[in-house]
């Protein structure tokens, strides 16, 4: 009888150790399988640069983190949408969710395009890293959204403040009509007026195929004191060349803008016309601080010398947002785990310091007052007061 009693309760441990080790099994599986990372850009088209400077940043935090993160192997996955077809970035992002079984979803170089994308994510429960495009209401299209670059109001309540208290109070606004161009116009306003200062005209530019000429003659023609300026990364090189052409420099206008038109990947070509521009943003390839020289001297060096942008370094942070939350939630996390283990990071980035708001899932950073300066004999972004630990001011 107890030897009988002794093999059933052998028998029975033997069972539970086996279903044990089955049901662990699913887990070692999962997190032995690579963490795929499927990257929408806009490699071609009008605004390829914006994908080609965070590819590069992307595939330096890499090279400088190791291919591999809490035991995952790192796969990249790079699919170019062109950047002017929402239906093809959406089309692009269910592939990648359902053939390509990708662990997040990242990349996204215009507004219409993230929000294209943003259901895709929220029904496969995918964290999705916006690393460019800019609009303010992003995030709030779907929880499985974390942006690690910025947004427009966020960076232009500063140049506006900026413009008031600095003897210019006539100011004609020129923005891109699309979202992150709005957003812009309603921002400067409103913190312009506020400090009383007087919107002169509002122009909005088409986002395909602009001629900035007309638009800037409507500018010149108002005789504003300053003409403020929003356009998407990659148009700055028109818009300066035609501001100097038809001569509103030569007149007294000054331009003033988001640092989106002083773009560091274009300013060599914009030449002497850009100096003394003023912009507010968050990156400037020109920051002092050891984490951005290494950071713009590893960029140089991999790619042919190319000057880093503030798309890049939404790439290089985006990467480090990964890496961080596969480490904090374990390899084995769930999309909805992975997105919780995001909120609240903290981190030292080129742009200087920096965080995701737990609430909003925005990021959170200084905002830089810049001139264009010629140092060495090259046009820069030079930094000479900065804004600290801004929020997007609608969250």
């Amino acid at each position: 009888m107890k030897t009988s009693l002794a093999l059933s309760r052998r028998t029975w441990l033997s069972r539970l150790a086996a279903t044990v080790l089955l049901g662990a099994l699913p887990l070692a599986v999962h997190a032995a399988d690579p963490l795929k990372i499927g990257l929408i850009l806009p490699l071609t088209g009008p605004f390829a640069s914006t994908g080609k400077q965070i590819e590069a940043a992307v595939r330096l935090y890499i090279a400088k983190n190791g291919d591999t993160v809490a035991g995952r192997k790192v796969e990249l996955i790079v699919r170019d949408d062109t950047g002017l077809a929402p239906e093809t970035t959406k089309r692009i992002a269910q592939e990648m969710v359902v053939q390509d079984k990708v662990t997040v979803l990242a990349g996204f170089g215009l507004t219409p395009l993230a929000l294209a994308a943003a259901p895709v994510a929220t029904e496969a429960k995918v964290p999705m890293i916006v690393m460019a495009a800019a609009t303010a209401m992003i995030p709030t299209r779907s929880p499985f959204i974390v942006r690690t670059g910025f947004t427009l109001p966020q960076v232009t309540g500063p140049i506006a403040e900026w413009a008031a208290k600095n003897k210019i109070k006539r100011v004609v606004t020129m923005v891109t009509d699309y979202g992150p161009g709005l957003d812009a116009e309603k921002a400067f306003h409103a913190v312009f007026k506020a400090n009383g200062g007087e919107i002169v005209e509002a122009i909005r530019t088409p986002l395909r195929n602009p001629d900035y000429a007309p638009f800037l003659m409507r500018a010149r023609d108002a005789k504003p004191e300053a003409l403020f300026v929003f356009v998407p990364s990659g148009e700055g090189l028109s818009v300066m060349k035609q501001f100097d052409d038809r001569g509103l420099k030569k007149s007294g206008i000054r331009m003033i803008g988001t640092g989106d038109v002083t773009d560091d990947d274009l300013l060599e070509s914009m030449g002497a016309p850009a100096v003394g521009v003023v912009t507010s943003f968050h990156y400037s390839a020109a920051h002092e601080s050891p984490e951005n020289k290494a950071y713009v001297e590893g960029m140089m060096k991999a790619n042919n010398g190319m000057r880093p942008n503030f798309h890049s370094v939404g790439g290089y942070d985006g990467m480090h947002v990964i890496y961080e939350a596969v480490k904090k939630a374990g390899p084995g996390a769930t999309g909805e785990q992975l997105v919780e283990a995001m909120k609240g990071l903290k981190w030292v980035s080129p742009r200087g310091p920096m965080s995701i708001d737990p609430a909003t899932r925005q990021a959170v950073q200084n905002v830089y007052l810049r001139e264009v300066k010629m140092v060495g004999g090259k046009p820069w972004n030079v930094e000479f007061d900065k804004f600290e630990n801004v929020k997007d001011p609608g969250n």
